[in-house]
């Protein structure tokens, strides 16, 4: 079982000047102590469900590149990238600049944008949910193109593309890995089945049920697509800090592994460096156990 550290906050410490050296020191401690992939969000805003939307919040891949100089190992990624925010062939372009400077370690989060405040607040287009999927699937073949070697156009509904040339190609092979995230059963595992390399999940307090009956949907939607259900790497955000209670995190992640998945993400509920360290003295030892 893999741990992965969700960084989803950087409000703490409050002083803007301390946010790159904290954050620095976070991603390294926890690489140090075997933190298997590093992740942001994709907001812009806080999300309001969490914290005030005014709490500080910095762009995802100015900050994947900022820690991708600062550590070696880590895979590192956006969870999940808001298909509305970036024009697919740029996205592909960004991510594969970001998989080249790491040395192979980038791995492409991404699912329907939803925060319409932010949306509205920057002036991104808001549109019905429905075309957010239909976005979403054409981005998914645009980068999936643009990851190959066929430089010519893309034609879709949404977006045209005159050619798809993408130089140099990422250094992660075949590309980097695609991981879709979010649970809904119709739309969303629907197009984890055709196009993705993983899922992501959200962990609930009533333990690994839920993500039971996701997984059990995605395994239909595999098998109408043709598709091996097991070639897909199963992903999951833990519900529980793993601080508060060692014990009953471990009894979560050892339901998840018994479901097949291979990562759990976890997410900073003190001082990241704190959170970090922590992690590498209580946690992860025991993880090691699980699979």
């Amino acid at each position: 079982m893999k741990l992965g550290l969700h960084y989803w906050s950087y409000s703490t410490p409050a002083e803007p000047a301390a946010i790159a050296p904290t954050l620095a020191e976070a991603a390294t401690t926890a690489e140090q102590a075997g933190v298997a992939s590093f992740t942001v969000m994709d907001h812009f805003f806080q999300m309001e469900a969490v914290a005030p939307a005014e709490e500080p919040m910095l762009e995802a891949y100015t900050t994947l590149g900022f820690v991708a100089a600062k550590t070696q190992r880590m895979t590192l990624g956006v969870l999940v990238t808001g298909v509305m925010y970036r024009y697919p062939g740029l996205l592909a372009k960004t991510v594969t600049t970001l998989d080249v400077l790491s040395g192979g370690r980038a791995r492409l989060g991404i699912g329907a944008s939803w925060y319409e405040r932010e949306q509205r607040g920057l002036g991104v287009p808001v549109v019905p949910m429905a075309e957010r999927f239909e976005r979403l699937e054409e981005t998914l073949g645009i980068v999936r193109q643009m990851w190959s070697d066929d430089n010519g156009p893309f034609t879709g509904r949404h977006y045209q593309l005159a050619e798809t040339i993408n130089s140099p190609q990422p250094l992660s092979r075949p590309h980097p890995p695609i991981m879709i995230g979010g649970g809904g059963e119709k739309k969303t595992l629907l197009l984890v089945a055709r196009y993705a390399d993983a899922c992501n999940l959200f962990g609930t307090a009533a333990g690994s049920g839920e993500v039971a009956r996701k997984l059990d949907v995605l395994r239909e939607h595999c098998a109408a697509e043709g598709r091996d259900y097991d070639t897909i790497e199963k992903t999951v955000v833990a519900h529980r800090s793993p601080l508060t209670d060692v014990d009953a995190f471990l009894a979560e992640v050892t339901g998840y592994a018994a479901l097949g998945v291979t990562e759990v993400q976890v997410t900073p509920d003190r001082h990241p460096v704190e959170f970090a360290r922590r992690l590498g003295d209580e946690v992860l030892p025991r993880l090691a156990d699980i699979g």
